[in-house]
């Protein structure tokens, strides 16, 4: 199991909830609003594209558009194997926080 980094997990869970929305800025803009963090545009990109090499996500082309010149947006759809890592992630992660709270409660700083 090869495990995703914080921001490509939080690509595939944006793409996974923002359906036949998401392409690049919608992606973004999900994320910052989840995070509350800033950042630019192409950090989005960087993961979008590894993560189609890896085959966790599908691109395609949208229609042109005049208001974009002629250009169609580019789409991402989640694959199988998408689901299957987004899983595998979120149960490592539930695995390693199982016990911490009770851990920060009675933590000495």
């Amino acid at each position: 199991m090869e495990m995703l980094s914080k921001l490509e997990e939080l690509v595939l869970i944006s793409v996974l909830k923002l359906k036949t929305e998401a392409y690049g800025t919608s992606i973004y803009t999900h994320i910052v609003g989840l995070t509350g963090q800033d950042a630019t545009v192409s950090n989005v990109y960087f993961p979008l594209e590894r993560l189609v090499r890896k085959g966790f996500l599908l691109a395609y082309q949208g229609e042109p558009t005049p208001k974009r010149g002629g250009m169609g947006k580019r789409y991402y759809r989640i694959t199988k194997s998408g689901l299957e890592a987004l899983q595998e992630n979120r149960a490592v992660n539930l695995a390693a926080w199982r016990g911490v709270a009770a851990l920060i409660k009675h933590a000495e700083v």
